[in-house]
């Protein structure tokens, strides 16, 4: 089985991709839906949270985010930690939801797979880029929210630049180039690997 990492920046269209993906009929772990779950309902991260921000973190057992999202934009190292404690977590559950998938070939999507150094247990990396301004359209659309609160959200965020030195395949959602085609010609390539790998 390969294991593929796809990722890319906010607003940048890789949950479309990935529907495109599972129409095709390859199954999508979504590792940042599952972190969201963990981080309210697994003991261990629940605890390590409180000791980092403090009981008032949680408010009937829901995780306060916009307190959490201003304590990390006023200090970066926080969030170098809140990754530590979440990630290998997340990770430990696509081992473990992979293991249970009967395919040749299994993507899963997460938004700093390269941030935080995840995507060096993929066998393979797929990035979703597109052009700076229209991301920022996109999100402003989408969330209803200003211009600003979008670039505050792509602080964290590498730039497509620097991701694409690292990534296996590069699709460009500009809304110019066929999207689905790039899915496919890179689907058809990563069966071409597998079937080299047997």
């Amino acid at each position: 089985m390969l294991k593929i990492g796809i990722t890319g920046g906010i607003g940048s269209g890789k949950s479309y991709v990935c529907s495109i993906l599972e129409h095709l009929g390859f199954p999508v772990f979504y590792s940042d839906k599952v972190a969201k779950t963990l981080i309210e309902s697994d003991s261990i991260i629940k605890s390590e949270f409180i000791n980092l921000f403090g009981d008032e973190i949680y408010v009937n057992n829901k995780l306060d985010k916009d307190r959490i999202s201003n304590l990390i934009f006023l200090d970066k190292s926080l969030l170098e930690k809140v990754n530590s404690v979440v990630h290998p977590r997340v990770r430990q559950c696509f081992n473990e939801w992979a293991e249970s998938q009967n395919v040749a070939i299994v993507f899963n999507e997460a938004a700093i797979l390269f941030e935080t150094n995840s995507y060096k247990s993929f066998d393979y990396t797929v990035l979703i880029v597109a052009p700076f301004d229209l991301k920022i359209q996109r999100v402003m659309k989408r969330d209803s929210c200003t211009k600003e609160d979008v670039l505050r959200r792509m602080e964290n965020q590498w730039s497509d630049k620097k991701k694409s030195t690292l990534a296996s395949f590069v699709i460009n959602n500009n809304d110019e180039i066929g999207l689905i085609s790039q899915v496919d010609k890179i689907v058809n390539e990563l069966m071409k690997l597998n079937n080299e790998i047997k």
